[in-house]
């Protein structure tokens, strides 16, 4: 994924939380919407499979405080 890509999307809707959202509020948002999506649970699911796929990336840069606040300043 590039920059470019991070840039179109909303992370925070995507894991549907505020911008505000700590750390916690987050990993709960994420873990819980894993869950529903897993493609292990969702074997014949495109759809899910590639939920799974948004909500991990956005996790993967909303968990993070650096890749957090250069998105932030992107938005």
């Amino acid at each position: 994924m590039t920059t470019k890509d991070n840039l179109k999307k909303d992370y925070y809707e995507i894991l549907g939380v505020s911008k505000t959202a700590s750390k916690q509020e987050i990993r709960q948002s994420y873990r819980k919407l894993v869950r529903e999506n897993h493609p292990d649970s969702n074997p014949d699911d495109p759809v899910a499979k590639e939920r799974f796929k948004e909500v991990s990336a956005a996790y993967n840069v909303l968990s993070d405080d650096k890749r957090r606040k250069e998105y932030d300043e992107a938005h």
